[in-house]
C-alpha cells in the first residue's frame, strides 16, 4: 500500500513541476471522491487540463475472516518531458503491489548457453555424497 502513496506523491510532484516551469494554473478538468462506504469500498480519480490523470477503485475483501484485505485497482497517465506517452496499470493486493506499464524495464532474456545449462542441471540432479566415519 505504501507504494500506491508513492506513485500518488511523484504524480503530485510532476504535476507541481510542470505548473511551476509554465508559471501558469493547470485547472482540474474532472474529479471523483466517493469516500468509504458501509462496506470498506471507495473510489477516486481526477484529470487535469495538461493532460494528468489517475484513478483508483478498492474495496474489502473477506470482510471479518482471517483472511480480510484490501483490494486496490486503478492506473495514471501523463506525458514525459520528452514526449513519451506514460501510462500505469496497477494492482494492490494480498499479493502485493503489481505495476503493469510499457515504460517499465524489465530484465534481459536468459542468454541461449545459461538456459541450457539450466536446463541440464535440472534433468541431471546433483547426488548427495554420504559423510564418511571419520
Amino acid at each position: 500500500m505504501k507504494s500506491i502513496f508513492v506513485i500518488i506523491a511523484a504524480l503530485c510532484a510532476t504535476c507541481y513541476a510542470q505548473q511551476l516551469a509554465t508559471k501558469e494554473p493547470i485547472p482540474i478538468v474532472k474529479y471523483i471522491n466517493e469516500g468509504v462506504g458501509p462496506e470498506g469500498s471507495y473510489q477516486w480519480g481526477y484529470e487535469t487540463g495538461n493532460g494528468i490523470a489517475a484513478e483508483e477503485q478498492g474495496q474489502l475483501k473477506n470482510a471479518g475472516t482471517e483472511n480480510e484485505a484490501i483490494q486496490v485497482q486503478g492506473s495514471v497517465k501523463w506525458t514525459a518531458e520528452d514526449g513519451t506517452p506514460i501510462q500505469l496499470t496497477y494492482i494492490a493486493d494480498e499479493n502485493g503491489f503489481q505495476p503493469q506499464g510499457s515504460h517499465l524495464p524489465t530484465p534481459p532474456p536468459i542468454p541461449a548457453a545459461i538456459q541450457r545449462s539450466l536446463e541440464w542441471n535440472a534433468a541431471h540432479p546433483q547426488k548427495e555424497d554420504k559423510p564418511s566415519k571419520f
